[in-house]
């Protein structure tokens, strides 16, 4: 799903969840190549020439989460999160932790043991980050959320310091899977999916299922500043 399309669709739920007409939802979903810049971003941080993200057929856009600068293309797992923190302590802080947490979870699931690191939110296995996590909360409903690495291509984190953090790397379940095993099964996203679901499920004491097809259609917007003003750069 496009970055635009994926804002517009947040940014319907983020409405109907305030006003109590859908439950807390979790958007899980892949994006071509994007670079997003939350609130604290800094320019310098995207390394890579125009011409270069171009050619790739990479976007940048100016985003209206927390935190640096990211990237998001295929083969990781974007989980964009839609809850109504009125009923889950009210508190950002303990929302970003549970987020962790059932990241930490899903990748303990394939034999890894994550966790954080102080200062830095994410989830990490020893010195490298596998997954990012950015949000907002407006009127108490969250939105943005996480990046899980299940299996991109690492060298495009090239093109930016992740998150702002020049002395740690990042990783990839299928590259810690692969320094295990070289020829070790690499999972689909899809089924990456599934376990985040049931973890997000267990951490934040919700029934999720999968939406049908076509379910979340009439949702659709077009509001040309969704989020509150995200909008393409390049």
């Amino acid at each position: 799903m496009g970055y635009l399309e994926a804002a517009r669709l947040q940014q319907a739920l983020l409405v109907e969840r305030q006003a109590g007409r859908v439950p807390d939802t979790f958007l899980l979903l892949e994006h071509p190549p994007v670079i997003t810049m939350g609130r604290g971003a800094h320019a310098e941080h995207v390394l890579a020439a125009r011409e270069t993200l171009a050619q790739a057929g990479a976007t940048v856009w100016e985003t209206t989460r927390g935190g640096d600068v990211t990237y998001h293309g295929p083969g990781q797992l974007v989980g964009y999160g839609i809850v109504d923190l009125r009923e889950h302590g009210r508190d950002v802080g303990r929302y970003l932790r549970e987020l962790e947490e059932a990241l930490i979870r899903t990748l303990g699931e394939y034999g890894f043991t994550a966790g954080r690191r102080a200062g830095m939110t994410g989830a990490w296995v020893g010195e490298r980050k596998v997954a990012a996590i950015g949000v907002r909360a407006e009127k108490w409903v969250t939105a943005h959320g996480f990046a899980l690495n299940v299996d991109p291509d690492l060298g495009h984190f090239e093109w930016i310091v992740p998150c702002g953090i020049r002395e740690y790397g990042v990783a990839s379940i299928a590259s810690l899977l692969r320094e295990r095993d070289a020829r070790a099964r690499v999972p689909s996203l899809e089924e990456v999916a599934e376990v985040a679901r049931k973890h997000l499920g267990e951490v934040f004491g919700l029934d999720l299922r999968m939406s049908e097809p076509g379910e979340l259609d009439q949702l659709a917007v077009t509001d040309p500043a969704p989020l509150g003003g995200v909008k393409q750069l390049s």
